[in-house]
C-alpha cells in the first residue's frame, strides 16, 4: 500500500475507533443545592466559576426535576431509573428509617459494570442495600472537601478502563443543627473557621446575598444563605480540581461530566416539599466529543431519565430494560423538544416519622399537587425545624413565611393547582376555580395513569382503585 493511502487508512481507522470508544462518565451529585445559587443560572452574587465554565462548554437545562425532594429517595431514582415507590425506596436508609431498595433491582453501576466499566464512588452513598448499589471501588475522603475528594479519585481517572465515577459531596447540606439555646445562630452548612486543606474559603456578606422570594427576608435567613453560598463555592473548587485532573491525565476529551443536585436547598419551602424550589434543580451536561457548547435547553427532564441516558452513552440499549425514564440524548440540541413538556414527582417520606405522600404532575405551564395526607399538619425535617430561618418566624408568631401564610404552609389543601407562567411562586391555588375544572380533571387522570404505570401503592388513595390490568397505564 502506498504511504499516502496507508496514512488515509490509519486516519479513518482512528476516527472509527474514537467513535466507538466508550466515554468516561462523571456523575457529580451535590447535596441540597437549589437552582437559586449558581452564577450560570442567573445569580450575580455567588462565585461558581467552574460550574459556569461547565455550562459554557456544554448544555444547561432550565426544567430539570428530581422526583422526590429527599436525599435517599432521590438518589435511588438517579441510580435505578425508577420511582422510589416502585423499588421500595420510600425514604431515608440510615438509622431507624431503614427504607431499602428491593433486592431484585439492577442499579446503574451494576449495569455499567456489565458493559465493561470500572465503577467507582466517593462521598455520600445514602442508598441501600450495597448488594444492589454495588460499585467496584469506593474511595475515602472528607465529603466536605471536594478538592480532597477529587485527588482521592486519581487512580480511577488515570486508569486504562472506561470509568463511571459517582462523585457525591456532603455540601451544601446543613451541618449539625443549632442548639435550642442558640437558635438564632446560622447553621454552618459544613463551613468551619479553620477551613479545609486545599480550599480557599469564599465568604459572603449576608446583606448582599439574594433571598429567594419563597423565604422570609430576615437577618436570620440572610445569615444562613451566606453560609449556604460559602458551602457551594467549596463544591465548585472541587469540580475545578476534577476538571484539572481530567486534563492532566489526558481524559478531558473523552469524559462526560454531569452536574446536578439531589433536591433543593435545605430551607423550609424547598427541601422535602414538591414546590418548585424543592424539585426544580440545576442540571449541566458536558460532552466534549460533541459540538454542543453553551446551549440552554428548556425541555423537561427528570432524574428517572438519568440511568437510561447514561446507559445510552455507554453503548447499552436502555430500551432493553424497563425504566420509568427515557434517554434524553436525542434532544440535547433541541431547546424545547416536542414531547418533553411533562414530568411527574412522587414524595412519600423523608425521615420515617415524616409521612406525607404527595403526587405531582407538571404539564406545560400547569402543575397539580395531590396532598394525599392533606388532613395532617405538614411535617418538618429535624434540621429544617431547628433552622434559625424557621425559628425566627415560629418563635415570634409571624403570620407569613415568605409569600405564604404559616397556616397555608402547615395545612395544605387536598389539591393544589398552579399556573406557573402567571404564578411562579405557587401562591394562587386554582383547584377550586370553576374556570380550571377541566384542567384539574385532566391532570388528576394523568396522575392516576402514572400511578398505574409505575405500580404506585398509593393509587388506592383515590377511592376508585383499579389494578394495572384494569386501567390503561401511561407514564414516563
Amino acid at each position: 500500500m502506498k504511504p499516502f493511502l496507508l496514512l488515509i487508512s490509519l486516519v479513518i481507522s482512528h476516527i472509527a475507533s474514537a467513535k466507538t470508544q466508550q466515554p468516561n462518565i462523571i456523575l457529580f451529585v451535590s447535596d441540597d443545592h437549589g437552582i437559586d445559587a449558581l452564577g450560570c443560572y442567573g445569580n450575580p452574587v455567588i462565585k461558581t466559576p467552574n460550574m459556569d465554565r461547565l455550562a459554557k462548554e456544554g448544555v444547561r437545562f432550565t426544567n430539570a426535576y428530581c422526583t422526590s425532594a429527599s436525599c435517599a429517595a432521590s438518589r435511588s431514582v438517579i441510580l435505578t431509573g425508577k420511582y422510589g415507590h416502585a423499588t421500595g425506596s420510600y425514604g431515608h436508609v440510615h438509622d431507624y428509617h431503614h427504607f431499602s431498595t428491593y433486592d431484585h433491582v439492577k442499579s446503574l453501576p451494576v449495569l455499567l459494570s456489565e458493559k465493561g466499566y470500572h465503577t467507582a464512588r466517593i462521598g455520600k452513598y445514602h442508598v441501600a442495600p450495597k448488594s444492589v448499589y454495588k460499585f467496584e471501588t469506593t474511595y475515602q475522603a472528607n465529603p466536605r472537601n471536594t478538592v480532597e475528594m477529587a485527588k482521592a479519585c486519581q487512580a480511577t481517572i488515570a486508569g486504562d478502563r472506561p470509568f463511571f465515577l459517582y462523585f457525591c459531596p456532603d455540601d451544601p447540606h446543613r451541618g449539625a443543627s443549632t442548639s435550642p439555646e442558640k437558635w438564632d445562630n446560622p447553621n454552618s452548612f459544613g463551613n468551619r473557621p479553620e477551613g479545609y486543606p486545599g480550599v480557599t474559603p469564599v465568604k459572603y456578606d449576608p446583606t448582599k446575598i439574594i433571598v429567594p422570594p419563597f423565604l422570609p427576608d430576615s437577618p436570620e435567613c440572610r445569615a444562613e444563605i451566606a453560609q449556604y453560598y460559602q458551602s457551594i463555592s467549596r463544591i465548585d473548587q472541587g469540580l475545578g480540581k476534577l476538571l484539572q485532573l481530567l486534563e492532566k491525565n489526558g481524559k478531558a476529551d473523552n469524559t462526560i461530566v454531569i452536574y446536578l443536585s439531589d433536591n433543593g436547598m435545605a430551607f423550609p419551602g424547598a427541601k422535602t416539599t414538591v414546590y418548585e424550589p424543592g424539585i426544580k434543580l440545576p442540571f449541566i451536561y458536558k460532552d466534549p466529543r460533541t459540538s454542543l457548547r453553551g446551549l440552554v435547553n428548556h425541555s423537561f427532564i427528570s432524574w428517572v431519565d438519568l440511568t437510561p441516558t447514561i446507559l445510552d452513552l455507554a453503548g447499552a440499549d436502555p430500551k432493553e430494560k424497563k425504566f420509568h425514564g427515557r434517554s434524553f440524548l436525542p434532544i440535547l440540541d433541541k431547546p424545547s423538544a416536542k414531547g418533553w413538556d411533562e414530568i411527574y414527582a412522587a414524595h412519600n417520606f423523608h425521615e420515617l416519622t415524616m409521612y406525607y405522600p404527595m403526587r405531582v404532575i407538571r404539564s406545560g405551564k400547569m402543575k397539580l399537587i395531590w396532598n394525599i395526607a392533606h388532613g395532617l399538619e405538614y411535617p418538618f425535617a429535624t434540621d429544617l425545624w431547628s433552622a434559625s430561618t424557621w425559628q425566627q418566624v415560629h418563635r415570634n408568631k409571624i403570620e407569613y413565611f415568605g409569600k405564604r401564610t404559616v397556616k397555608d404552609y402547615l395545612f395544605r389543601a387536598r389539591f393544589e393547582l398552579y399556573d406557573l407562567e402567571k404564578d411562579p411562586l405557587e401562591s394562587n391555588n386554582l383547584a377550586l376555580d370553576p374556570a380550571h375544572a377541566d384542567t384539574l380533571k385532566l391532570l388528576q387522570q394523568k396522575i392516576k395513569d402514572f400511578q398505574l404505570a409505575t405500580n404506585d401503592p398509593w393509587q388506592i388513595s383515590w377511592g376508585d382503585y383499579q389494578t394495572k390490568e384494569q386501567g390503561s397505564g401511561r407514564g414516563r
